[in-house]
């Protein structure tokens, strides 16, 4: 087999778990925005958030020590204790809860039957404070997140492929992880809209809110339970990336990556997002592998995606899987 034909494999086979990672950003977006028709430009801070505060509860950092210390003069930093992986994601996930509870509460509950341009510059709002506060909560140096995921190249995949094709693939062991959990997510998700009484209230608001409305379904429940659902997408999320390159700042820009992928899948499926996420991460490694590096100096992975997107936007704008748009004038 042609050495082009086997680098090209492993490159596509690198780019679906890459995907997969893009994708699980993505679902925070489509959730809130099937749901409440708000482009939440806050999710990859919420990614950012969520990966701090697990790192801070299983670290025993004390929350906003620096501010306290600045304040009173002391020099208190940790609690002394160290928090086992599985309590800590429990927390955190409580964490996203009462964050989904306070959005709603305190920032879109003011602005009901605001136009949608006003909501998503909520959004942007939303993610400055929201980086401020995990700033001034756990402190803005590069963290090491450790939940006892595998990582490394896969043995047995390298083992397999040399065997079979005298070349053997490299795949992280942490990509395969993602790629499971992501699965397992659009699954549980889709049973949980199909099956569930909350799950159909939420497809019930996202066809039609003054109709949801008359036959009792709450609005401020719902919105409240898909910003927490977000919340767990987000954590998920940053989970990932953050065991993948360490927890930093910079983790939120993955919210950027994301949109190529909603364009791509559409804003308002589930299953889209995950198709999306594939497309961008296949094509952007392949077409670096096989054109960016040997004609176009490289750094392809930057922009592909946003090529992408904008012919996705002039030939179909509502995506693969979005729902097409029909106005009668």
């Amino acid at each position: 087999m042609p050495d082009t034909l086997l680098f090209s494999m492993e490159v596509a086979l690198n780019g679906l778990m890459a995907g997969v990672m893009y994708a699980l950003v993505a679902l925070g977006f489509v959730l809130i925005f099937k749901a409440s028709g708000i482009f939440n430009y806050a999710q990859g801070v919420m990614a950012l958030f969520a990966a701090m505060t697990l790192v801070g509860i299983q670290n025993g950092q004390v929350p906003f020590a620096h501010l306290i210390n600045a304040i009173f003069g002391t020099k208190i930093h940790h609690f002394g204790w160290q928090v086992p992986a599985l309590l800590a994601i429990l927390l955190t996930v409580l964490v996203m809860a009462v964050f989904a509870w306070a959005v709603n509460r305190f920032v879109f509950s003011k602005l009901v039957n605001q136009e949608p341009i006003i909501l998503f510059m909520a959004t942007i709002g939303l993610a400055f404070f929201l980086e401020g506060v995990a700033d001034l909560m756990w402190g803005s140096e590069i963290k090491t997140l450790d939940v006892g995921l595998p990582q490394g190249i896969n043995t047995w995949i390298d083992e397999t492929t040399l065997n079979a094709f005298g070349y053997g693939f490299f795949i992280d062991n942490l990509d395969i992880v993602a790629t499971i959990i992501a699965a397992l997510l659009v699954v549980g998700l889709v049973l949980f809209s199909q099956y569930t009484k909350q799950g159909r209230a939420l497809r019930a608001v996202a066809d039609d809110h003054q109709a949801a409305l008359s036959v009792g379904i709450s609005l401020n429940f719902i919105w409240v339970l898909v910003w927490s659902i977000a919340g767990f997408v987000a954590l998920v999320a940053g989970i990932m990336w953050g065991a993948k390159s360490g927890v930093q700042f910079s983790l939120s820009l993955i919210a950027l990556k994301a949109l190529p992928v909603l364009m791509l899948g559409g804003f308002t499926s589930i299953p889209g997002a995950i198709v999306g996420g594939l497309i961008i991460g296949v094509g952007e490694k392949l077409f670096e592998f096989l054109i960016g590096q040997p004609y176009l100096g490289g750094a392809t992975e930057n922009w592909f995606a946003y090529v992408l997107a904008l012919l996705f936007l002039v030939f179909r704008p509502q995506g693969l899987f979005g729902e097409k748009i029909i106005e009668r004038v």
